[in-house]
């Protein structure tokens, strides 16, 4: 007697670093299907609501294309003391944020939602925390040349250049690149049972 397939994984995310991730771990989705929804916090949002609210909505924007699929949806939060700081647009956005992260502790929150074949959704939060060393206004600059802050939450990516910025990591380190692996697999596992 054969085993019946797995049902396909949708990835609903457009982010280069997600797809990676999946990959390292032997997860390769059928289909990489992005939410499009607006991001922008709510009014008083505590972050961590915020986090889960971003990828409980783009699954429930995503879900509905892909019935008999698990999708999966992510999305990342770095958080400086209760201000949730932007995915960085403009160089001005990145240096205000990479000022604000130096010498100090932030937390990087991922939000993860996953629904399976039975339409059942699970969600989880992530939490790591980072800490920078204080940063000289020429690392700063010469990060910002670099351009790695382009659309990155906070401003930063710490699988590249800004992975000499830190001092401390307790947590997923996956979850500040983009995906927390543990978690995502043990819903993956959970959502394809």
């Amino acid at each position: 007697m054969r085993a019946s397939p797995l049902p396909a994984l949708v990835l609903a995310s457009a982010s280069p670093r997600r797809l990676d991730l999946l990959r390292q771990v032997g997860r390769e989705p059928a289909e990489i299907d992005p939410a499009d929804i607006d991001e922008s916090p709510l009014a008083r949002e505590l972050p961590r609501a915020y986090a889960l609210r971003m990828a409980t909505a783009k699954l429930a924007a995503v879900m509905p294309r892909h019935p008999g699929a698990i999708v999966l949806a992510a999305d990342s939060a770095v958080v400086c003391g209760r201000r949730i700081l932007p995915k960085t647009e403009t160089i001005d956005e990145a240096r205000t944020c990479l000022g604000l992260l130096s010498g100090r502790r932030h937390r990087v929150l991922g939000g993860l939602a996953v629904a399976g074949p039975d339409a059942k959704v699970k969600s989880r939060l992530v939490e790591t925390i980072v800490r920078f060393k204080r940063l000289e206004t020429a690392e700063i600059d010469a990060y910002l040349e670099s351009g790695e802050w382009r659309g990155k939450a906070g401003g930063y990516a710490i699988q590249g250049r800004a992975a000499a910025f830190v001092a401390f990591l307790s947590g997923s380190y996956s979850n500040v690149v983009g995906l927390p692996l543990f978690e995502t697999e043990q819903l993956l596992k959970a959502a394809a049972s």
